[in-house]
């Protein structure tokens, strides 16, 4: 037996009977071929260099232990509720403007009229926040939540754009966004959400190891 395989041995060991177990080993394997591959090592030396990059199996069982008590579900709402959170806020600032005609919310919605790719880039960091905690909590285990927790937090978003786009809400409200490029935009920006919330998911699925 390698002391590459001792150490997969081990953190078998350690683990024990976590939930994920079979993810979080087929994880660590991946990146245990990677580091022998991208930086070798000598082979008396392979236990040692696997600890110093990683930890030692202990070190790495007690953090998946500890992560356990944090569960996919919370997860999810946690962020289906901060995109709805998103969209209240917006309604409320759209009736406070076109309705109660508040002149702070006036000014709120003339800024954030001028700032519509600044917002854009924002709210796309906020989607790859949401593939970079799921990658960092769950690692390997986390892509199925991933895609579920973007279907969920997706469906107001596409609400939203068949109510604006077929005038099934105060056209006129909306009327310095519904012309014929930003709703193309509209569409690209969605469509390239996923991507972003993927590569966000890989990243923290990398920190976490």
């Amino acid at each position: 037996m390698s002391l590459a395989e001792q150490f997969l041995q081990d953190l078998d060991k350690e683990i024990g009977n976590h939930p994920d177990k079979q993810e979080i080993l087929a994880e660590y394997e991946l990146h245990v071929v990677e580091l022998l591959n991208d930086m070798p090592v000598n082979e008396t030396n392979t236990y040692e260099e696997l600890t110093k990059r990683m930890g030692t199996p202990s070190e790495i069982a007690k953090i998946w232990h500890q992560e356990e008590s944090v569960t996919p579900k919370k997860t999810q709402w946690l962020f289906v509720l901060l995109n709805i959170s998103i969209f209240i806020g917006g309604i409320l600032l759209t009736l406070s403007n076109h309705v109660f005609h508040w002149g702070w919310a006036e000014r709120l919605w003339a800024a954030l009229t001028d700032a519509t790719f600044i917002i854009m880039v924002v709210y796309a960091s906020f989607w790859g926040l949401l593939g970079y905690e799921i990658g960092k909590e769950f690692g390997y285990g986390g892509f199925k939540l991933l895609n579920k927790t973007f279907i969920v937090s997706l469906l107001p978003n596409l609400i939203l754009m068949y109510l604006s786009v077929f005038k099934l809400l105060p056209y006129e409200w909306f009327q310095p966004f519904l012309n014929i490029p930003f709703i193309l935009l509209c569409i690209i920006f969605t469509g390239m959400l996923y991507p972003i919330s993927w590569i966000g998911y890989r990243w923290g699925r990398k920190i976490s190891v």
